[in-house]
């Protein structure tokens, strides 16, 4: 597998172009939802709808989770787009049995809590208007034994237009606080904290 790493000029110009060109192309960003600060690691769990999901991720980490970022990728992506693992990309082979290795490397980045990782726990992209969610099985490898050592951020990424003429992004999040680190228990959290995000966001004008 291809591990991470974080060059120290091309991983500082990711994250001021992640927020350049989010603020380019999207009319409003909002991030909605408060966070309590923890001396721990981060996972950050999100849907995955687009190629935009990384930089959005990498957007609420330089602006809320301050953290040092990291993203699994398909390992043929990586190679293809290399750059990216200069800005904490590792790579996954789903075919391989390096499947293990990148499951065991995920884990281990979640030791220092100085670390960040993002995961789409559905594995591929799928369309937005999804509203229900499966996680795979290596969700679990990752936390476990990882209760009270390492702090769990649910993302969901929504599109609106409302009036505007460009789309607006809007990022909720929320902390996983339940004392269940099995895979069942976070993948139902999941589905309840999207279904609530949605309602709010149907419930919104886009205002700040």
């Amino acid at each position: 597998m291809l591990t991470a790493k974080h060059n120290f000029l091309i991983y500082p110009f990711f994250q001021k172009y992640a927020g350049w060109i989010i603020n380019r192309h999207f009319g409003t960003v909002q991030i909605i939802g408060h966070l309590n600060k923890k001396e721990l690691p981060i996972l950050l769990i999100s849907n995955h709808i687009s190629w935009w999901d990384g930089f959005w991720g990498m957007y609420v980490n330089s602006n809320v989770l301050h953290r040092k970022f990291h993203f699994m990728m398909l390992e043929e992506q990586l190679q293809k787009y290399w750059l990216l693992r200069y800005t904490g990309g590792f790579s996954v082979n789903k075919k391989s049995k390096s499947m293990v290795d990148t499951l065991n490397y995920s884990a281990k980045l979640l030791h220092d809590r100085q670390n960040m990782l993002l995961i789409f726990p559905q594995g591929e992209i799928q369309s937005l208007h999804n509203q229900t969610f499966h996680f795979e099985k290596g969700v679990e490898r990752i936390v476990k034994d990882k209760q009270n050592a390492v702090q769990i951020v649910f993302m969901a990424n929504l599109i609106d237009y409302f009036s505007n003429r460009k789309p607006g992004i809007f990022i909720h999040l929320q902390e996983y606080e339940s004392n269940a680190f099995d895979i069942n228990s976070i993948q139902e959290s999941y589905n309840l904290f999207y279904a609530r995000s949605v309602e709010r966001q149907k419930n919104s004008t886009g205002n700040k």
